[in-house]
C-alpha cells in the first residue's frame, strides 16, 4: 500500500466528474415515462442530490481493473435507481415528512402513487442492466434486490423492540452494506476481473457499507436538524434501534431500558426527553463504541484492497473509507 501519494475529495471529484455528469445524464433519461407521475417523482427525487456514492464505487471499481467501456454508466445510473427506489419505498414505511432538508416525496404524491414509482423504477433498472447482456450482473442485482426487501421486512418486524446486536448487523448489511457491495462487484464483472479480485472488493464495498451506516446512525442522534435535513433521532421516533442504542441497553438499568422502550413504542418524545436518551449513550460511551466499530469496518475496508496495484483509482479508494467516518452529515 503506497502511503506517499495520498488523494483529495477535489481530485477523486475531478478524476470521476465527467463520469459522474454522464450517469447524471442517464439517470434523468432511464426515469422518464410515457405516465406523467413517474417522470415527475423520477425528476423530484434525482433533483434531490445526495452524494452519488454508489455510482462513484462502481466507477472506481472498474477502473481499478483497467475497465473503459460505457458499461460503467449504465450500471451506475442502475445502482442509483435502485437506492432512489429504496429511499421512495423507505418514506413511506417510515411515514417519514422531510428527505434531504426537502418534503418526502410521498408527502407530494401520496403513498399509493410512490410505492408504484418506487416499483416502476425497479423494473426500470433491471431493464437498463439487461442491455449489458450479462447473466452475473443481472444475478447479482437480482440477489441484491432480494436481500434489500427482506432486510426491510425484518426491520418492520423488529420495529418498537429492543433488537440484539447480530440483528441489528444483519438489517444494516442487507439494507446498506449490500449495495454498496454489489457496486464494487458490477465494476470488477464488467472489468473481467478475476473471482479473488472480485471477491476482495465486494468485501471492501461490504465493510464502507457497515462503516458508513453505523456513522450514519450516530449522526441520527448528535448531528443537528439543519445538517441532517430531517428531525434529530428520527430512527428512535420511527421506532428503530441503532448500534448506540444496542450498546446502552446491554448496560443500562431496568428504568432506563423502559425509558428507551416508551419512546420507541409511543414513536414520540413525549414523557421522555431527548435529553435523557442522549445522557444515557454519553454516560455509557456508546456513541463512541458505535464509531469505534465504524472505524473497525473502515480499516476493514482499506485491507481489503491494500495488495492490489498502485492507482489513483486505488488511492480513491483507500480515502473513502477516512470520508465516511469523518463525515458530518
Amino acid at each position: 500500500m503506497s502511503t506517499a501519494a495520498t488523494i483529495t475529495s477535489k481530485e477523486i471529484f475531478e478524476l470521476l466528474r465527467e463520469d459522474l455528469a454522464a450517469i447524471e445524464r442517464e439517470f434523468g433519461r432511464d426515469t422518464v415515462s410515457p405516465v406523467r407521475a413517474i417522470t415527475d417523482i423520477g425528476e423530484y427525487l434525482r433533483a434531490g442530490g445526495g452524494k452519488r456514492i454508489r455510482p462513484a464505487l462502481l466507477l472506481l471499481s472498474a477502473k481499478l481493473f483497467g475497465y473503459t467501456g460505457r458499461g460503467a454508466i449504465q450500471l451506475g445510473a442502475v445502482v442509483e435507481i435502485i437506492h432512489t427506489a429504496t429511499l421512495v419505498h423507505d418514506d413511506i414505511i417510515d411515514e417519514a415528512e422531510i428527505r434531504r432538508g426537502r418534503p418526502a416525496a410521498n408527502t407530494q404524491w401520496g403513498n399509493s402513487m410512490c410505492v408504484l414509482a418506487g416499483d416502476w423504477l425497479y423494473m426500470q433498472a433491471f431493464k437498463v442492466a439487461v442491455q449489458e447482456r450479462n447473466f452475473r450482473v443481472l444475478d447479482a442485482l437480482i440477489d441484491l434486490t432480494q436481500q434489500m426487501v427482506e432486510g426491510e421486512l425484518l426491520q418492520i418486524e423488529k420495529l418498537g423492540k429492543c433488537i440484539s446486536l447480530d440483528e441489528h448487523l444483519d438489517l444494516i448489511h442487507r439494507k446498506t452494506a449490500c449495495l454498496f457491495s454489489v457496486c464494487m462487484q458490477l465494476g470488477a464483472i464488467l472489468a473481467n476481473a478475476t473471482a479473488e479480485e472480485e471477491k476482495r472488493v465486494a468485501e471492501y464495498g461490504r465493510n464502507l457499507g457497515m462503516a458508513f451506516q453505523i456513522v450514519d446512525d450516530v449522526l441520527d442522534l448528535t448531528a443537528s436538524e439543519e445538517i441532517l435535513g430531517k428531525p434529530v433521532a428520527s430512527d428512535l421516533r420511527e421506532g428503530k434501534v441503532t448500534m448506540a442504542v444496542v450498546h446502552a441497553l446491554e448496560r443500562a438499568s431496568a428504568a432506563e431500558r423502559a425509558r428507551v422502550e416508551t419512546v420507541l413504542h409511543e414513536r414520540a418524545f413525549n414523557g421522555v426527553s431527548y435529553a435523557q436518551i442522549l445522557e444515557m449513550l454519553q454516560r455509557y460511551g456508546s456513541l463512541e463504541a458505535a464509531m469505534e466499530r465504524a472505524q473497525e469496518y473502515s480499516e476493514a475496508a482499506r485491507q481489503a484492497i491494500c495488495n492490489f496495484p498502485d492507482s489513483e483509482f486505488k488511492r480513491a479508494l483507500l480515502w473513502a473509507p477516512e470520508f465516511v467516518v469523518a463525515r458530518e452529515k
